[in-house]
């Protein structure tokens, strides 16, 4: 049995997919870019106020299941930039707790949806 997770904090679907689904104790998210929910805008200024926005998206999908990052086991970091890793890294870390921060993998790509260049999945375990 699966339980759809949405929220308005969120951006909305904007295709066949939802924010995420919960199916046992296991939250699957769909990838977040970096659309200001209240606006539906990017955000883009730079690298790292975009992966701050994709974060706080994320953190509000999290939220709507009823969980924090400290329940995510699993993250997927896809980048059109491997030379803005280290600034990504910056500010996705300073939303875990270093010793229990999750599994990650983080891969450089053509191109993203809208041309953004970051956009984070997540698993998260009540």
């Amino acid at each position: 049995m699966k339980k759809i997770i949405f929220t308005e904090n969120a951006p909305a679907p904007i295709g066949p997919y939802n924010q995420a689904v919960l199916t046992g104790n296991t939250l699957y998210t769909s990838g977040q870019i970096a659309i200001d929910p209240a606006t539906g805008e990017l955000v883009t200024d730079n690298i790292e106020v975009e992966t701050k926005q994709v974060m706080n998206n994320m953190k509000a999908v999290l939220a709507a299941a009823g969980m924090t990052f400290e329940n995510v086991v699993k993250t997927s970091i896809f980048i059109m930039d491997m030379n803005d890793f280290g600034k990504i890294n910056t500010v996705y870390g300073s939303y875990f707790n270093e010793k229990t921060a999750p599994a990650r993998e983080t891969v450089q790509v053509a191109c993203l949806p809208k041309n953004v260049n970051v956009e984070i999945s997540m698993i998260a375990m009540l």
